[in-house]
């Protein structure tokens, strides 16, 4: 097995301890898959450019980010898909910025200083995750998700999608369909992190939608958490819209709000899904992982 390690500076705020945190607390991965290792962050998956398994660690000095991959396949692409699914190849500069003209995010800031989004391992992860939580509570979900890994999974990493091709079993809701459209999409490159993050984020989301079983919700969660797409408002989700509407009032609009947020709205709208966690007393462990009405 090979190994590869790449450093790079980090522009804009940047916590690794922060990051970890949220990502253990939000990311659809199992326990076991995603853990901190002393100061550092350890995961491992398929990289989406030839599904080949992967094993990452990542470490912070300063502004400085230490991504080691191992593995035998791209290890230069899959290196880069950690930097995209932790958000550390996002130039956020502009970050602070935005919270000085928006008192709201800026105190968000202040309470988790460095906190970037950190999504799924994949735009095809993603889209599972949205197959599998169509119309079933999120108990059931991980379930199936946990039975998937365990049948069809190596390593704890979740199946690549030509393992996935191979479920036979009849899982409620057409499931098994959808994943397998899913699967076909992922192999044909229509699901990839890269490309669905150049494109603008409705051409991105038109393009999931393209796969059976993916509707609007779907196609916005592989973009906002599976492409990790730094600047989308998401319009799909009930829970933001409550905290947006509980912060600046219900008559506002939320696309004259979240102008302030450019070029990071993305980030703003995660912000407020922490506030939203922390106001109410929730833990984001119990109520904030991703589900169908989630990001």
């Amino acid at each position: 097995m090979a190994r590869h390690m790449v450093e790079f500076e980090v522009a804009g705020p940047w916590s690794l301890e922060n990051c970890r945190e949220f990502w253990e607390e939000m990311a659809p991965v199992p326990p076991s898959a995603a853990k901190g290792t002393g100061a550092g962050l350890r995961t491992v998956f398929h990289a989406d450019a030839d599904w080949r398994q992967v094993t990452a660690e990542v470490t912070q000095s300063g502004s400085t980010a230490r991504v080691t991959v191992a593995g035998d396949g791209d290890l230069d692409a899959a290196a880069e898909q950690v930097r995209r699914f932790l958000s550390l190849d996002v130039d956020a500069r502009a970050w602070p910025e935005v919270g000085d003209r928006d008192p709201v995010i800026g105190r968000i800031q202040a309470s988790r200083p460095g906190l970037r989004p950190c999504g799924f391992h994949s735009p095809y992860e993603a889209a599972c995750w949205a197959v599998l939580t169509q119309r079933t509570g999120m108990p059931a979900a991980r379930g199936m998700r946990q039975d998937l890994i365990s049948a069809y999974g190596t390593g704890g990493a979740f199946p690549a999608p030509g393992a996935l091709l191979r479920l036979d079993a009849e899982l409620p809701w057409r499931k098994t369909e959808y994943l397998h459209a899913v699967a076909r999409a992922a192999l044909d490159g229509m699901l990839d992190g890269a490309r669905l993050r150049s494109l603008e984020p409705r051409d991105a989301m038109r393009q999931v939608q393209q796969a059976k079983g993916l509707g609007a919700f779907a196609a916005e969660l592989v973009v906002v958490r599976g492409a990790n797409h730094p600047d989308v408002l998401p319009t799909q989700e009930p829970r933001l819209a409550a905290e947006i509407a509980e912060q600046y009032g219900p008559d506002r609009e939320l696309t004259e709000i979240s102008e302030k947020w450019r070029p990071l709205r993305t980030w703003a709208a995660l912000h407020l899904r922490v506030l939203r966690g922390e106001r109410l007393g929730v833990t984001m462990t119990r109520a904030s992982r991703p589900g169908r009405t989630q990001k």
